[in-house]
C-alpha cells in the first residue's frame, strides 16, 4: 500500500497531499480509485490536474498486460516442485512444495505443524511481532534479488511458524489496522513466492466453525485467498513404537489436488518424519 508523498510524481505537490489527505484520500489506491470530479469539488483542487496526477500514478503502479502464452512459458521455466521429505506427503501434494505458492499446513496445538517438514541447511530468524517480521522478509527479499548466496545454496524454501501468532494480537481493538497489516504480510509474502520462485510455507491455527463445530483455519475469510494449498494435520488415537504419534493430513484447499484426500504420518517425538508402517490411505 503505497502512500502519497510529494516525490512520487510530477505535479503531487505538498499542498495538494494535504487536501486529499483531510478528506481521508492517503495511498495511491485511493487517489486512482475515486471519482476525481467529486475529489476535485471537496478539496478545491484541480480536476485537470488530479486527472493527470492519476494517469502518471497508474503508468507507474499498474500491472503491465500479459500475453497468456508467454506467462505460461514463464511459469514453466521458473517453477520447481521441493521434496518435504515424506513420499507420503509429497505425494498429497502433488509431488511436493510449489515454488511461486503459498502453502499453508493448519492444525491445532500438538498436531505436528512444526515437526511435519524434514528440513536441512535452514537458517533461523526469531521474530515475535508482524512489524519485525516484515522487515526480515523486506531484507530477504533485497538479499535474495540481489542473488546473494548463503553458504548452502540459494534460499529456496521460506517456512514463517505461526503465522497466525504474529496476526492475533492484532486482530483486537483497533481491527482495520490489524487487517490492513495482515493483507500486507500476505502481499509480501506473495511476492517472495512468485517473484523470486521461492516455495513459501506457513503454518495457522484451527478454530471450530461455530455452526457446523467442525475445524477450520484461523484468522477468516480474508486470509484464506493467501495459500494456494492448504493441508489439515490431526493427532489420531494410537502411536507406532513409544517414540512415535500418528498424525492424519488431509488436503482442504489445492488447485491441483482434490479436497479430503489423506495419507497417514509417523512422526517421532524428536521431529523425524517416517513413512506409516501402513499403506497410505487416500479417501474421502
Amino acid at each position: 500500500m503505497v502512500v502519497l508523498r510529494a516525490d512520487l510524481c510530477p505535479g503531487l505537490t505538498a499542498e495538494m497531499i494535504q487536501l486529499l489527505k483531510a478528506n481521508s484520500i492517503t495511498t495511491v489506491v485511493d487517489l486512482v480509485a475515486s471519482d476525481l470530479e467529486e475529489v476535485a469539488q471537496k478539496c478545491s483542487l484541480s480536476y485537470k490536474a488530479l486527472v493527470a496526477v492519476r494517469r502518471v500514478l497508474l503508468a507507474q503502479f499498474s500491472a503491465f498486460p500479459v500475453n497468456g502464452a508467454d506467462l505460461y512459458e514463464e511459469l514453466k521455466s521458473s517453477t520447481a516442485i521441493l521434496s518435504t521429505g515424506s513420499m507420503s506427503l509429497d505425494k498429497l501434494l502433488d509431488s511436493g512444495l510449489y515454488t511461486g505458492e503459498v502453502t499453508e499446513l493448519t492444525g491445532a496445538p500438538g498436531s505436528g505443524k512444526t515437526q511435519v517438514e524434514a528440513l536441512q541447511r535452514i537458517q533461523v530468524a526469531r521474530v515475535f511481532d508482524i512489524y519485525k517480521m516484515l522487515d526480515v522478509l523486506q531484507e530477504l527479499r533485497c538479499s535474495v534479488a540481489q542473488q546473494v548466496m548463503s553458504s548452502s545454496g540459494p534460499v529456496k524454501v521460506l517456512v514463517v511458524d505461526s503465522v497466525s501468532a504474529v496476526i492475533y494480537p492484532l486482530l483486537g481493538g483497533r481491527q482495520a489496522e490489524g487487517l490492513a497489516l495482515m493483507m500486507q504480510l500476505a502481499r509480501e509474502l506473495k511476492t517472495l513466492a512468485r517473484e523470486l520462485s521461492m516455495a513459501v510455507v506457513v503454518t495457522n491455527h484451527v478454530t471450530r466453525d461455530s455452526g457446523s463445530g467442525h475445524l477450520k483455519p484461523a484468522l477468516g475469510r480474508s486470509w484464506s485467498f493467501v495459500p494456494s494449498t492448504r493441508v489439515l494435520l490431526e493427532s489420531r488415537e494410537g502411536t507406532w513404537g513409544k517414540a512415535s504419534t500418528r498424525r492424519v493430513a488431509s488436503i482442504t484447499k489445492s488447485p491441483r489436488q482434490p479436497t479430503g484426500i489423506q495419507v497417514e504420518l509417523v512422526i517421532r517425538n524428536c521431529g523425524v518424519l517416517e513413512e506409516s508402517p501402513t499403506a497410505s490411505g487416500e479417501g474421502s
